[in-house]
């Protein structure tokens, strides 16, 4: 256990820690590039990785998807955390992301039947299934979600967001909850350990 540990050299993403998004921050103007491409990293090498990992399996790339998207979702609404938001942040997600547009009016079922029924019941719920084949991102009728297609599509999802804040506004509204967001994540990062 590393005693003299500097808080601010916390990775917050693979070279990329609190004290270089605090300097990001600082510069002028503040460097969006650095941290929109960080919080891209973060997502990357935490959820989309090791879910592409040689060895994977449907159900798991699913489980990590589902905490991917409410991660994601904390970021774009500007929660945080997502305490008593999960429903929500699926809703929000599936209503705005063009790549899912086939789970739209299925968000609450999808909340409930694979986000809850992976998470609470380690299994799909409701005759939902997870599929890695030729099928489609989602079959209504089959209640099948590919897991593979439903990846890259959220792969699709996270570079849109970070590209986009490369050339949004610094006091716009994306990097005002951005910023939100990340800050709680610093200060969790600063938080020193409970004895």
């Amino acid at each position: 256990m590393r005693r003299n540990h500097d808080p601010a050299d916390t990775e917050l993403a693979k070279d990329f820690t609190v004290r270089d998004y605090e300097k990001a921050c600082k510069c002028h103007p503040p460097d969006r590039n650095a941290i929109a491409e960080a919080i891209r990293r973060r997502f990357t090498e935490r959820y989309v990785a090791p879910a592409q990992a040689k060895s994977r399996h449907g159900f798991t790339m699913m489980a990590v998807s589902c905490l991917m998207i409410e991660a994601l979702e904390s970021f774009r609404q500007g929660w945080e955390n997502s305490s008593n938001r999960s429903k929500s942040a699926f809703c929000f997600f599936f209503d705005t992301s063009k790549p899912f547009v086939a789970f739209l009016g299925h968000a609450q079922l999808f909340y409930t039947h694979i986000r809850c029924g992976i998470l609470h019941q380690a299994e799909t719920t409701g005759g939902w299934r997870i599929r890695r084949d030729r099928s489609p991102l989602f079959d209504t009728a089959e209640l099948t979600i590919n897991a593979d297609r439903f990846l890259d599509a959220l792969v699709e999802v996270l570079s849109g967001f970070c590209d986009g804040l490369k050339t949004a506004d610094w006091d716009g509204p994306e990097w005002v909850r951005v910023r939100k967001k990340l800050n709680a994540i610093v200060r969790e990062c600063l938080r020193q350990p409970l004895q």
